[in-house]
């Protein structure tokens, strides 16, 4: 199941709206977000997704690329990556 399933990160200065443009990127490309944590810490925004991509039309690379520029428009950071390849990190 790993394999269909992305980590989302997202962090920067808070402002309005971060939550919904992210989350709007996400149904745009048929991601089913499965968890979602975040937090603020002294103004700064901090949060994670777990996404499960299985019934999207659309690549990796294509919902990766979308979140990415997502980040550039928001001055934010965002990062995605595939859980399965989080999990193997943590074996090594």
């Amino acid at each position: 199941m790993s394999e269909q399933q992305i980590i989302v990160t997202v962090q920067g200065v808070d402002k309005v709206g971060i939550v919904a443009t992210v989350t709007s990127v996400l149904a745009k490309y048929e991601v089913n977000i499965e968890d979602i944590k975040q937090t603020l810490m002294q103004g700064h925004f901090v949060m994670f997704m777990l996404g499960n991509i299985e019934k999207s039309k659309f690549s990796f690379k294509e919902i990766k690329d979308a979140l990415t520029k997502t980040g550039e428009e928001l001055g934010m950071e965002i990062w995605v990556q595939r859980k399965e390849i989080v999990d193997n990190m943590h074996i090594i």
